[in-house]
């Protein structure tokens, strides 16, 4: 990880390249295709999640949080919940007093396997998230934001998962993560998305990188963490 950072300490602002413009088209395609083909095969998935939560406490399945599109935009990302319904608003993770104590039974099951990320398929039909790039930044992670408009990073659509989030996930401070994010930028191409998509069945499998509290990542609504 370390020669992936240091080659984008300068801060340089990349601009797409040509062949990286036709790319983006294709990676479109192929992402849509594959986020439907996924919400049918795994409908079934869904359906046990669902009862899960619900037979839990009762609360809400899914929840929605403000998050920044590609350009600056912003989007509403989709997530199952995983915590608590008193869990304070957008409290940062590292904030609370004791996270652990937020997390429902079912939800850390989910969070330890990335499952809680699933309904972000719908979020790549609806155009708003890739399979693969940086991961989207709350609305209110200042700092990552700036970093990564200096670099160019808001070229490009965010993925569900990423080259930061297979070289640390929440154990990244905010400048080497996005640092990452613009070696993701600069290489972008085949290569480095299929890196990323075994990468992350491999993170997942390890659950490297997964740390509650972290000060790499911010609550979500409802005191979700993004794990981004």
């Amino acid at each position: 990880m370390r020669s992936a950072v240091i080659e984008e300490d300068k801060r340089t602002f990349w601009s797409l390249t040509g062949g990286q413009r036709v790319y983006l088209k294709v990676k479109f395609v192929v992402d849509w295709l594959l986020a439907l083909a996924a919400l049918v095969v795994l409908s079934p998935v869904f359906a046990v999640i669902v009862l899960a939560i619900k037979r839990e406490d009762g609360g809400p399945v899914f929840f929605t949080q403000k998050r920044v599109a590609r350009g600056g935009a912003y989007f509403p990302i989709y997530k199952f919940r995983t915590m608590r319904l008193d869990t304070p608003h957008d409290m940062p993770t590292h904030l609370l007093k004791d996270p652990e104590q937020y997390i429902t039974k079912v939800g850390r099951f989910l969070r330890r396997t990335s499952l809680d990320e699933l309904p972000q398929l719908w979020n790549i039909i609806r155009g708003e998230l890739a399979v693969s790039g940086p991961r989207p930044a709350l609305w209110n992670q200042y700092d990552l934001i700036a970093l990564r408009e200096e670099y160019g990073v808001q070229q490009i659509r965010p993925g569900i998962t990423g080259w930061a989030q297979i070289h640390g996930r929440d154990e990244l401070e905010i400048d080497k993560k996005a640092a990452l994010d613009a070696y993701y930028l600069r290489h972008l191409g085949p290569v480095i998305d299929l890196k990323c998509f075994f990468g992350t069945f491999l993170a997942v499998f390890r659950q490297d990188g997964v740390v509650e509290g972290g000060t790499g990542a911010m609550k979500e609504g409802n005191g979700e963490t993004p794990k981004a």
